[in-house]
């Protein structure tokens, strides 16, 4: 049983509420600024101040990591364009989940966003999260041999966890406000690093180029290229929220190129100046490289680099709850998850049990001890996905040229996308096939759910009563309703 509109004129407060006159729905707020804010906000996130190990880690040389670092933007900037023309052409929000669904139909689709809510996001969140917690406690624990306790990292990203959520609840403008604040702090923390960089170089700082591309190896290409492209993650994070972008036809493509273009340039440039601060052995030495970085060059001024690596991860956060959670909040509407998941607040108008699963699960895999790991069941799940999004893409082409394409890229783009897919996942699994059986598994399990609860047009009736009383109790407690169509 659910509440109707009638059933909703009283607040926890007791006060009237006039519903007659708006619908109970997610608004269009997201401006073009905004949008690309919600982008380079949500890519550059922790990436960059943890991944430079990892792909120098695989590489093993200097010369290689500036070119997988390139590598992996050109890669991200074909798959975002590709994702500008699925957003125009399939508007739900959703991005992957909605377009596996148009394209594939509702067991593919139930099986990405199985994975994505069960392991997937999480471990995102906790790598963002505990990245936080680090860089926080950095000044108090400056000696690299006497590092934090784990406890209080983990606490750290915890309390950044729960603090956006409350903001999110409250109020998707609010939320999107504080994207666009820490957007900019994000990238002036980035030119820092880069305008140091330069005048090093001025200076002739430049031995650590010499013989640059010597140790280069291939062995570990998969797991350097993880790490790379694990720092351009987000991408595709504006497709997430496309019914609520103002003029999306074109604001969704606009952003998505100046985001991904920009952050491109940034983070090659920002490689390069932090070897022109550190040999490769001593950015391999160093768990926080931004700060290594600041204590070399910045003097008086290092203190600042944890404070804004902590304010680009903070944002990240916030900016990934935004997406994460309309994905969930998309795939409930479907039937693909509880109704109640469906649901936004009366008053805030926002996904409210969305965005609280979404955190109680982060926080689960927040008290993990291996990074690392994480990235690679983030990894796995990704590209297999995304992959899979735009091959369909190409299929939809040949099956369906009439249909309406307000944006549309040349066709030799999605396949080079594809191409490039297939290869990373291929890798990844030589380098980490532990990793991608544990992930492969949980997917499975994904099947038996959907026989179960999904596929069949009617539930036994003690399981759909249980879930109405269930649903019904929740929205007494959390004041949420369906969401309002205009007819």
């Amino acid at each position: 049983m659910e509440l109707t509109t009638e059933m909703r004129r009283k607040t926890s407060h007791g006060s009237d509420i006039s519903l007659s006159s708006s619908l109970v729905h997610l608004r269009r707020n997201i401006s073009l600024f905004s949008g690309i804010c919600i982008n380079i906000g949500i890519i550059i996130g922790s990436g960059i101040f943890v991944s430079p190990k990892g792909v120098l880690q695989g590489a093993g040389s200097l010369g290689l990591t500036l070119v997988i670092w390139s590598l992996c933007g050109v890669f991200s900037l074909l798959g975002a364009l590709c994702f500008a023309e699925l957003g125009t052409t399939y508007p739900s929000s959703g991005a992957v989940y909605a377009y596996l669904k148009a394209i594939y139909g509702d067991l593919v689709a139930f099986l990405y966003i199985w994975i994505s809510v069960l392991m997937a996001i999480p471990a995102f969140f906790a790598i963002v999260a505990l990245t936080f917690g680090d860089y926080c406690l950095q000044p108090l624990y400056p000696d690299p041999e006497c590092p934090p306790p784990r406890l209080v990292v983990q606490l750290f990203g915890t309390a950044a966890m729960l603090l956006l959520a409350i903001v999110n609840i409250v109020s998707t403008r609010l939320s999107t406000l504080v994207q666009n604040l820490f957007t900019i702090c994000k990238v002036f923390a980035l030119a820092i690093i880069i305008i140091t960089g330069v005048v090093q170089l001025i200076k002739g700082q430049t031995q650590n180029f010499e013989n640059a591309f010597e140790g280069s190896t291939f062995s570990g290409l998969g797991f350097a290229l993880y790490a790379g492209l694990f720092s351009y993650t987000g991408w595709e994070s504006l497709n997430y929220v496309s019914e609520e972008v103002k003029n999306p036809n074109k604001n969704l493509p606009r952003a998505i190129f100046i985001s991904v273009t920009t952050v491109t340039m940034l983070y090659v440039f920002t490689n390069v100046a932090y070897f022109t601060a550190m040999t490769p052995a001593e950015l391999l030495a160093s768990n926080t490289v931004a700060v290594t970085f600041g204590d070399k060059l910045l003097g008086r001024f290092a203190l600042a680099m944890p404070i804004f690596v902590a304010l680009s991860t903070f944002g990240s956060i916030n900016g990934n709850i935004i997406v994460c959670s309309r994905m969930l909040f998309v795939g409930a509407r479907e039937r693909h998850f509880p109704s109640i998941l469906s649901m936004i607040h009366i008053k805030f108008l926002s996904p409210l049990p969305s965005i609280v699963v979404i955190i109680a699960l982060s926080v689960c895999y927040t008290f993990s001890n291996d990074i690392y790991t994480l990235i690679n069941f983030f990894s796995y799940v990704a590209w297999t996905s995304i992959g899979a999004t735009v091959a369909g893409m190409v299929w939809k082409r040949w099956r369906e040229p009439d249909r309406p394409r307000p944006y549309k890229v040349n066709i030799v783009i999605p396949i080079l996308f594809v191409l490039a897919a297939i290869f990373l996942v291929v890798m990844g699994t030589i380098d980490s096939p532990i990793d991608t059986a544990i992930g492969v598994g949980i997917t499975l399990t994904g099947i038996p759910a959907y026989f179960l609860f999904i596929y069949p047009k009617r539930l036994p009736k003690w399981l759909t009563r249980f879930e109405g009383r269930v649903t019904h109790i929740l929205q007494m407690l959390l004041l949420v309703v369906k969401e309002e169509t205009i007819q």
